[in-house]
């Protein structure tokens, strides 16, 4: 935690948040950086910097998952109820522009005339620049899924209002607008894709933790930009026609091609969130997923799953640190947590209430940054509420959670018929663990529509000390009715870059969580 601060009181020296000029070159660096980065090491401290810091305790833990009631904290539930720490805004918005900037740095390694021969020692300089191109999108991508207009930087459009990453000529970077933000991503994309050298056996000669081959990339690339296309259709032009065209591009078709990163199996580098788990145990599984997962809320029944997303209640804390969890075998030995409750009822509940499932709560767990299963829905999506996709979307969920055959069958041959709600609700299952997906996708199209939103009422697990048997779920932003449609600016920006800052601001409707960005039609 102490490396986290101290980043954080760097934040407004940071690569995006900026300061004084005099003594930038002393100041103004990713302290996780190196003065001759190789461009394998700099991808993969990227791409792992990157989960670490959105995955985590925080960003994770403490905003996204609650927000869209996969998980419900166990404590201090003002941040499910949208009253989140503005530091954690800050840290999302600070690491994102630090792996930003070294992902520009393997990109100017690769076509720099001094360092791009000898770059090729560690791949081909088209696939380490398309790998770059690509991650590049997918960070900017959340950036401005999360706030809206932002700082950006692009590889082949030198747009006089992508200043961002340009920092010792820029200090104070312009705030590009979404629409050209989301229009550049899908070129970044587009190009990327066409740029790879499938004639090579490998993206990086070693070391490559993501991708490992051309293809995989490329097909990563397609996907994501069906996934960005399928967002601002309607919105952005040309969206339309990037969705024909990623698909014929060559999307994901299998699981041996979702793309996450694997921590390790022990306690020296696990998983952001299992990590959380070793000094902390204040979050469990939201009782309204539980109640969709069971079949208590929606039309889909029992879902298999739940025994990979939850655990029995009878799993404790030491359980987790100690990994001796074990799998529920009957639905009725999980229980979800309350969502929203105020923080006075939480410790009533939290006893009767499941944590995370073994799946998920283990050393070498797999972040995943797009996975199969989620581009057969947006397929199906594509196709008109196909059918065939929305089944593909479905088992293939599920064979990624190991869920056995026999229960994967039978799930299906119930599986109401392909609907918007259907298709979408089950994407929203299939998200789980990637909330800032889920978030999107819910502002979106508005499902799952079983959410339990503010002023509404829901019941406890147990009668609390005086004998309340339920809550009201109360927002303590000011004016939310929904879920928060974005997040603050962080301050630093606010006060070190302040005129481009307030032109955004005003540019986007103010800044307030209930904003809504450009697609935003839920």
């Amino acid at each position: 935690m102490k490396k986290i601060f101290s980043i954080l009181t760097l934040a407004g020296l940071s690569l995006a948040l900026n300061s004084c000029a005099d003594k930038f070159d002393e100041i103004d660096v990713n302290p996780n950086s190196t003065e001759n980065p190789l461009p394998t090491g700099l991808f993969n401290n990227a791409n792992k910097e990157y989960m670490d810091y959105t995955r985590d305790a925080w960003v994770s833990g403490r905003m996204m998952l609650p927000w869209v009631q996969y998980s419900a904290q166990r404590q201090y539930t003002e941040e499910d109820r949208y009253q989140y720490r503005l530091t954690t805004g800050t840290q999302l918005w600070t690491r994102s522009y630090y792996v930003a900037e070294d992902l520009r740095k393997i990109i100017e390694l690769n076509t720099d005339p001094a360092t791009a021969a000898q770059m090729t020692n560690y791949g081909s300089n088209a696939n380490q620049i398309a790998a770059a191109r690509v991650m590049l999108s997918y960070v900017f991508l959340n950036l401005v899924d999360t706030f809206g207009d932002i700082p950006y930087w692009s590889y082949g459009n030198k747009d006089a209002d992508f200043q961002a990453l340009n920092v010792k000529q820029n200090l104070q970077p312009k705030f590009a607008s979404q629409q050209k933000v989301y229009a550049d991503i899908m070129n970044e994309l587009k190009e990327a894709s066409e740029m790879i050298d499938l004639t090579q056996d490998v993206v990086f000669t070693s070391g490559d933790q993501l991708f490992k081959s051309p293809e995989k990339l490329k097909k990563f690339a397609n996907s994501l930009r069906l996934r960005v296309a399928t967002r601002v259709k309607g919105v952005v032009p040309g969206a339309e026609a990037n969705i024909t065209d990623a698909i014929a591009s060559g999307v994901m078709t299998s699981n041996d091609d979702t793309v996450g990163l694997t921590y390790e199996n022990n306690l020296v580098n696990p998983s952001p969130f299992f990590a959380a788990y070793q000094t902390r145990s204040d979050f469990a599984i939201s009782k309204t997923f539980v109640q969709l997962l069971k079949g208590q809320v929606g039309n889909f029944g029992e879902d298999p799953r739940i025994f990979k997303y939850a655990s029995p209640t009878s799993v404790k804390i030491g359980n987790i640190r100690n990994q001796t969890m074990v799998e529920a075998t009957n639905a009725n030995q999980i229980s979800g947590m309350p969502y929203g409750l105020p923080s006075t009822l939480a410790a009533s509940q939290a006893a009767s209430s499941s944590f995370f499932g073994a799946s998920i709560l283990k050393p070498a767990y797999t972040e995943v940054f797009m996975e199969y299963a989620e581009v057969e829905f947006l397929l199906a999506e594509a196709n008109g509420w196909s059918q065939s996709n929305y089944e593909n979307g479905v088992r293939a969920s599920m064979e990624r959670w190991n869920v056995p055959a026999d229960k994967i069958n039978t799930f299906l041959s119930a599986l109401p018929a392909a609907s918007k709600a259907n298709v979408l609700t089950q994407k929203y299952v299939a998200l789980f663990m990637q909330p800032n997906e889920a978030w999107a996708e819910y502002r979106r199209n508005g499902y799952p529509n079983h959410l339990l939103l503010p002023g509404q009422t829901a019941s406890l697990n147990v009668p609390s000390s005086s004998g309340q048997t339920s809550y009201t779920f109360t927002s303590l932003i000011a004016g939310l009715t929904d879920l928060p449609t974005r997040i603050f600016y962080p301050t630093t920006v606010q006060t070190l870059n302040t005129t481009n800052y307030e032109a955004a601001s005003n540019a986007i409707g103010g800044d307030k969580m209930d904003t809504k960005l450009i697609w935003d039609k839920n």
